[in-house]
């Protein structure tokens, strides 16, 4: 908008002709800002065609009389996917994984594998640390996640393979009597 103002100067004769003014508040435009904040996730979840708990189930019918005790299994029917959504640059998110409740028998190692991402997701996927032997302290299982998604279902994500060895004594495992569960669980964190 255009305002004409008069100035006079009294006293001298001088007199200044109106002259246009325009004010920087009224313009043809506006604008103002809009926010959009992206929420932080982080969700994992395992999956399988046959359920989520892994059983090992030790007999001596592959044994032969006179031999040691030994067992040497493997467990694969698992998955690991994941869901994460970073809004901060240079961020990247980790899997630990921690057992309770393992059994104290020498000889018995069971350890823990992850596999390179397979699937239908998109994004910037973790990547597997070397075989660990889980513990009551968490260990990083997969390291580098990024924004991504895996997929959700089996045959997406992280294959998780469990491996279970015994080459003690007979003396050791005979002392554990029945069945053991171990629990095992996953964190995604920052």
């Amino acid at each position: 908008m255009t305002k004409n103002i008069a100035i006079k100067i009294w006293g001298t004769g001088l007199v200044i002709s109106t002259m246009p003014y325009l004010f920087s508040q009224d313009t043809n435009t506006s604008s103002h800002s809009l926010s959009i904040v992206f929420p932080e996730v982080a969700l994992l979840d395992i999956e399988s065609e046959s359920g989520e708990n892994i059983s090992f189930i030790l007999d001596g019918a592959a044994l032969d009389a006179g031999e040691n005790v030994e067992f040497h299994q493997e467990r694969s029917s698992l998955w690991l996917n994941y869901t994460s959504l970073i809004s901060t640059m240079g961020s990247e998110r980790s899997i630990s994984v921690k057992a309770s409740n393992l059994p104290d028998i020498p000889g018995l190692i069971i350890s823990l594998e992850a596999e390179n991402y397979i699937g239908t997701g998109e994004g910037t996927y973790g990547i597997p640390t070397a075989t660990i032997i889980p513990t009551e302290m968490e260990k990083q299982l997969i390291t580098g996640i990024g924004s991504a998604y895996t997929g959700d279902g089996p045959s997406n994500g992280h294959r998780l393979k469990y491996y279970l060895d015994y080459s003690g004594s007979y003396a050791d495992f005979s002392k554990e009597k029945g069945s053991q569960n171990i629990t095992i669980t996953y964190t995604i964190t920052d």
